[in-house]
């Protein structure tokens, strides 16, 4: 029987899987939980072979739960198949990585495949990614413009890159010039279409 813990904040999406995914004979749903900080607890907890992880939830994203579950089987199940989302996790070790449109038998064949040590990627998803490369930001320009995403001055980003505000500018001025924008807003939404914020 594969174990399985479904990290879902959609509750009525999470039920659903669970009892789809409760009809296969050889997976069994031993815990589900709403937000991303509440995974480690319940995988200390439940021991799943399996973790099902939706990308966007409260407390913690899926993509920074992977990265803190080293050597776990982990699947991302989303509705946000951004480029950058799934280099991310094939860097952070997730196996596999499928839409919420898939059908409940794709899911399935994807579970057990990750459960073996195989990977699942969405054919779509991996084209997708292929074809947009990688981030053209770099570590620092990154970490300015999430700040600025979440509303940061420039005072405020400088104080916590522990870099000066003329630094900040440069940086925040070099990723909007490499994507393209006119201005932070739309750098940052360029970044979060991509998936590399």
């Amino acid at each position: 029987m594969i174990k399985v813990l479904l990290a879902d904040d959609e509750h009525l999406i999470r039920r659903a899987i669970a009892t789809l995914l409760g009809l296969e004979p050889d997976i069994e749903v031993v815990a589900e939980v709403a937000a991303g900080d509440l995974v480690r607890p319940a995988v200390e907890e439940h021991r799943p072979d399996v973790v099902v992880l939706d990308i966007e939830m409260p407390g913690m994203d899926g993509l920074t739960v992977a990265e803190e579950l080293p050597g776990q089987a982990i699947l991302i199940l989303t509705s946000f198949g951004r480029p950058g989302y799934l280099r991310r996790a094939l860097a952070a070790g997730v196996r596999g990585f499928i839409p919420k449109d898939a059908s409940a038998e794709e899911l399935a064949a994807a579970i057990r495949k990750v459960h073996t040590g195989g990977r699942y990627l969405d054919p779509e998803m991996a084209a997708s990614a292929m074809m947009a490369g990688d981030s053209p930001l770099t570590g620092r320009e990154r970490d300015a413009l999430a700040l600025a995403a979440r509303g940061a001055s420039v005072g405020d980003i400088a104080v916590a890159l522990s870099l000066t505000e003329g630094t900040v500018r440069n940086y925040l001025s070099s990723a909007m010039t490499k994507l393209g924008a006119t201005n932070r807003i739309t750098a940052i939404r360029a970044a979060q279409e991509m998936g590399w914020l």
